[in-house]
């Protein structure tokens, strides 16, 4: 039987990245007024950005039941193994619906074989998580391999990160209220890490090279010189700070892969223009 991989828009990876290898997306839904979008199919993540800098408060919901029905019945109908891939539950709702609607369609084809994996991680640490099944696929690795190491993967996902203005991740019930005003006073960037899925407030720095060189300590002191696989880096439309980030871990981990990807439409809308994160997976 093949495996199909499927995997939200959540992950932060950019669309070609479904369509060159055959991934199923499942894009989450960004509203900007009246207007309603597909993350990554009918809005690109830089119009997100654009939007919320001309005042703009996009509000976002989780992927849709009739498409993950669509894609569920697909599977059943041609006896192929599927694998979600999906983002934290503790962030979003579409991992709970696609266990509801994958219930749902073995009620009328007993013979799904689909496997839901709830990352707990967010944007590229998901996306990291993504890019690693489709490369096991690739060297031909069975689907009960993969599950396996996906599982085992996840919860040692290390999450960096660094937002402009904490009042997006409140808007949206990411952290408190209390969190985002201290965070808007005296220049102050707020470091914030995940664990168990959620996201926790860390630390908090004066200025943005202050933030970048403790991003990279925090970095070490979680094992990123040991760790082997890529470095992942995404950005809220801040290309040339995610570019400082990088040479700044280039000083401390030598011959490793990074990888560089604008925040989608989606965890974008959350936490907004200047956002900057960083994902890796210690060897220990």
């Amino acid at each position: 039987m093949t495996l199909q991989l499927l995997a939200d828009s959540a992950c932060d990876l950019p669309l070609s990245f479904f369509k060159d290898n055959n991934v199923t997306l499942l894009p989450l839904s960004v509203q900007i007024e009246e207007n309603h979008y597909l993350d990554l199919v009918t809005i690109p993540p830089k119009q997100v950005f654009e939007e919320i800098r001309n005042g703009a408060l996009p509000k976002t919901s989780q992927a849709s039941p009739q498409t993950m029905l669509e894609e569920f019945t697909k599977l059943a109908q041609t006896n192929t193994s599927g694998l979600y891939i999906a983002f934290s539950s503790e962030l979003s709702g579409t991992y709970s619906t696609a266990v509801m609607v994958m219930e749902q369609v073995k009620e009328e084809h007993p013979n799904l074989d689909l496997t839901i994996i709830d990352t707990k991680c967010a944007s590229l640490g998901h996306g990291l998580l993504v890019k690693h099944a489709v490369e096991m696929l690739e060297k031909g690795k069975q689907k009960e391999e993969i599950i396996s190491e996906i599982s085992t993967l996840a919860p040692k996902m290390v999450h960096l990160f660094t937002v402009e203005d904490l009042e997006f991740l409140a808007r949206g019930g990411r952290v408190s209220k209390a969190s985002a005003f201290v965070g808007g006073l005296l220049n102050i960037k707020p470091l914030l890490h995940v664990e168990d899925g959620k996201l926790v407030p860390l630390e908090k720095i004066r200025g943005k090279k202050k933030v970048l060189k403790r991003m990279v300590e925090l970095a070490v002191e979680r094992g990123i010189t040991t760790s082997t696989g890529p470095i992942a880096i995404s950005h809220g439309d801040e290309e040339e700070t995610a570019l400082q980030l990088k040479e700044l871990l280039q000083g401390v981990v030598t011959d490793r892969e990074f990888y560089i990807n604008t925040l989608g439409a989606s965890v974008g809308s959350h936490a907004g223009p200047g956002t900057l994160a960083l994902f890796f997976i210690p060897s220990n």
